[in-house]
């Protein structure tokens, strides 16, 4: 067994082109300038925020579902 991360790596891969299609709008939405491409020139923090920002709504998202809303 691996210690590894899966860092970037979709485990449903029919959902992977919607992941990313998420990842752009939540860093429009936060203000991060993604691009498609090389992205070299934003910080780690930069990064950061937008996989933390895309699970807080993924988190609110499911308890909505599971609230019945």
């Amino acid at each position: 067994m691996s210690n590894s991360i899966n860092t970037g790596k979709v485990n449903v891969p029919e959902a992977k082109e919607a992941m990313n299609r998420f990842k752009y709008e939540v860093a429009n939405e936060i203000g991060v300038p993604l691009k498609q491409g090389y992205n070299g020139d934003l910080t780690s923090a930069q990064n950061g925020y937008v996989g933390g920002y895309m699970v807080k709504k993924m988190i609110e998202a499911q308890e909505k579902q599971m609230a019945g809303k």
